[in-house]
């Protein structure tokens, strides 16, 4: 485990007259639906909640929101309607591939397969393995810092884990070595780590795995909202990633990527739609994306998705980076002033200035992580994540066997959601907690709390139907 370390940037510098921050991220650099909440403080009065959980998932785009209520209306079946609105939303759904293909650089014969997620698309692409006699022609190779998304799936078919070195110079030749062992068809790795925001050189390990004869998949989920990925210059054969994280509603996913191996796989949804023909006893299998997109699909999630990778590829992305760098840097120098306080990172040779997302991850000494969130939320009015992040063996990795803190930003933060967590964390640190906190089922929550919700949201504060994620 190691720490981050930020060295001064001009253009967030503290000591300047005009304090430049204000400029790069003293305003949000796209609109984003309910950045102006008010968030109930349990000693009273509101807040405007300062959301810094976009890792888990992001807000919708203001031009999203706006696109949806605009296509909504016209919303129905697709693909199998000879109706007026059902052509055009079969019209809609199939240009989403195009649009989508785009914009993360995709071949022109790549397929753009819908799902619900990443952790739908990447259990999809373990399913269309390539077979040799009947059984896989090779090994799954990832890291032992991948999300539970591109862990999991792998785990059903030969694989091998590898524990990534405390460099990314020394992962890339651990990658070579077990590549140079041969039997590997396919190397998963993360574009970005959702834990610590750190970035890999996805082109190095593409290049890596095809010296040896294997194809790469890239969980983008966390990288995509963030850095423009190519495919092609970048020379990847799968890319995952979902709207959620992607300012984006209705929770679609997608996969792209070469169709030999998707054709030939196994359907990932057996139902209408997917088939060329059934019978009582047999189908025959239809190719392309139909083959994977069985029964009636998300058709405004895909939609949406597609409008919102229109918006990201939009954005300057000087003015992007800069932005994002901005809030991080500031506050990754702020919590590491703040005694007993410490940020985390996977790798001793990331640049935190140019080879990070809007993630920083941290713990505070004497306190459990939990205890912390449910603290700033009551009392801050600031939304952040705190847990395992759906990458135990990570977290064990770097000795946070019970969980850390997460904050994540995006395109809709401003420093001042960063100051007001900065604000928190001094706070407790110097006067402790400022309310009584209980356990209930299994989370940390305000005691005798009587703060409501919305009229039309279920009453339940805390965490109803929250997964334990306890287990070792």
């Amino acid at each position: 485990m190691t720490t981050a370390t930020v060295s001064p940037q001009s253009a967030i510098a503290t000591a300047a007259a005009a304090d430049p921050r204000q400029g790069v991220a003293g305003r949000p650099l796209a609109a984003v639906t309910g950045a102006e909440i008010q968030a109930p403080l349990i000693s009273g009065g509101h807040v405007r909640y300062a959301n810094l959980d976009y890792g888990a998932s992001a807000p919708a785009l203001s031009v999203v929101s706006a696109y949806l209520n605009e296509i909504l209306p016209y919303y129905a079946s697709v693909h199998r309607g000879a109706g007026y609105a059902s052509q055009i939303s079969t019209s809609v759904y199939e240009n989403a591939r195009s649009i989508v293909r785009d914009f993360v650089g995709g071949r022109p014969d790549d397929s753009v397969i819908f799902t619900r997620n990443t952790t739908d698309s990447l259990n999809l692409l373990a399913g269309c393995l390539p077979l040799a006699d009947g059984r896989p022609a090779g090994d799954v190779l990832y890291l032992d810092i991948e999300h539970h998304a591109n862990l999991l799936p792998w785990q059903g078919v030969p694989h091998r884990s590898i524990v990534a070195e405390d460099t990314i110079s020394g992962t890339l030749e651990a990658v070579r070595a077990e590549l140079e062992q041969g039997g590997v068809s396919l190397l998963a790795i993360t574009g970005a780590s959702n834990v610590t925001g750190e970035i890999l050189p996805i082109r190095a390990f593409a290049a890596l795995a095809h010296q040896h004869g294997a194809r790469i998949v890239v969980d983008a989920a966390q990288l995509a909202p963030h850095r423009r990925v190519d495919i092609s210059t970048d020379d990847v054969d799968y890319l995952a990633f979902s709207g959620h994280k992607l300012y984006a509603p209705f929770g679609a996913g997608v996969l792209v990527g070469r169709p030999d191996w998707l054709d030939a796989g196994t359907p990932h949804l057996a139902g209408g739609g997917a088939v060329k023909e059934a019978r009582l006893d047999g189908v025959s299998w239809a190719t392309g994306p139909a083959r994977h997109e069985g029964g009636s699909p998300n058709v405004l999630g895909a939609a949406t998705l597609a409008r919102a990778t229109q918006v990201i590829a939009e954005l300057d992305q000087a003015r992007w980076h800069a932005h994002e760098a901005a809030i991080r840097s500031f506050l990754v120098g702020g919590l590491q002033g703040v005694d007993g306080v410490t940020v985390h990172q996977i790798f001793k040779d990331t640049n935190p200035e140019t080879d990070t997302i809007g993630v920083v991850n941290f713990s505070v000494a004497g306190y459990d992580a939990g205890l912390v969130a449910a603290y700033l939320s009551a009392e801050h009015g600031v939304g952040l994540r705190d847990g395992r992040f759906c990458a135990h063996p990570l977290l064990k990795r770097l000795g946070l066997p019970n969980g850390s803190l997460r904050a994540s930003f995006g395109v809709g933060s401003r420093l001042e959601d960063a100051e007001r967590l900065l604000a928190g964390i001094r706070a407790l640190r110097s006067d402790g907690l400022g309310w009584d906190y209980v356990v209930d089922s299994g989370r940390w929550v305000p005691a005798n709390d009587s703060r409501t919700y919305p009229h039309w949201a279920p009453n339940t504060p805390g965490t109803a139907g929250a997964a334990p994620c306890i287990d070792d």
